[in-house]
């Protein structure tokens, strides 16, 4: 069965609130108004979080969008839920208003930087270097068996690993095996939703069989340094 939508309160300039129009799939349908997404810039929203995850997926930090609804990766045209289905880590295509039922299948979220931003390139690099800090007691705290970033610039600040690219890496994040995933927003077109969803599956198969890992280019396409897209 598929539901027809469902609503999403948020707060109003009155105080009242209003809603938003959600799909089947969790998807914000309605534009949070300017003064909405004026209001969560800084502002923070809850991981989803439980000890001995399979994966703990790690965002960049949370978009303006997100942080109006309290979700991840809420914004529309962002394609992480639609990878984790493709990719077959969700039985159906999950979206932001599904994110609580992620634990039971061995999944949470995260980000690298708490604070929303209607840019990535908005956060300096010492917030980054400060929220690897962050994500690494995380880690150690909740010992996920991967941690799989979003975003292989912000990896590559957060962890001073300039020269890092997508895939699993070499250094562990406290006990936890580390894997950096493509930036999902639609935007980013260096990655297409087939091969964003292919290399989802590269980390389910090695989260679910053992290391599973590849060293070395395998010729995937490569993000672009900068990001000043809006995102999650």
């Amino acid at each position: 069965m598929v539901n027809a939508g469902w609503p999403v309160r948020v707060a109003g300039s009155g105080g009242a609130g209003r809603h938003i129009g959600v799909t089947h799939n969790g998807a914000v349908t309605a534009r949070p108004t300017a003064a909405q997404m004026a209001a969560a810039h800084g502002s923070t929203i809850p991981d989803v979080i439980a000890p001995g995850l399979r994966v703990l997926f790690c965002g960049i930090n949370p978009g303006l969008w997100s942080a109006v609804v309290g979700q991840h990766f809420a914004r529309p045209g962002n394609r992480f839920w639609p990878a984790l289905y493709a990719s077959g880590f969700t039985p159906r295509l999950y979206g932001p208003a599904d994110q609580g039922e992620l634990p039971k299948l061995g999944l949470g979220i995260t980000n690298v930087a708490a604070r929303a931003t209607a840019r990535a390139d908005e956060l300096t690099p010492a917030e980054l270097r400060e929220g690897g800090a962050i994500l690494t007691a995380k880690a150690a705290q909740h010992r996920p068996r991967w941690v799989a970033i979003v975003g292989i610039t912000a990896y590559r600040t957060a962890f001073d690993r300039p020269r890092a690219t997508i895939g699993p890496q070499d250094e562990p994040l406290a006990d936890s095996r580390l894997w950096v995933l493509p930036n999902p927003s639609g935007l980013n077109a260096h990655w297409t939703a087939a091969t964003l969803a292919d290399e989802f599956a590269r980390l389910r198969l090695a989260a679910t069989d053992g290391d599973g890992a590849t060293d070395g280019d395998d010729g995937r396409p490569e993000e672009t340094g900068k990001s000043g897209i809006p995102h999650g």
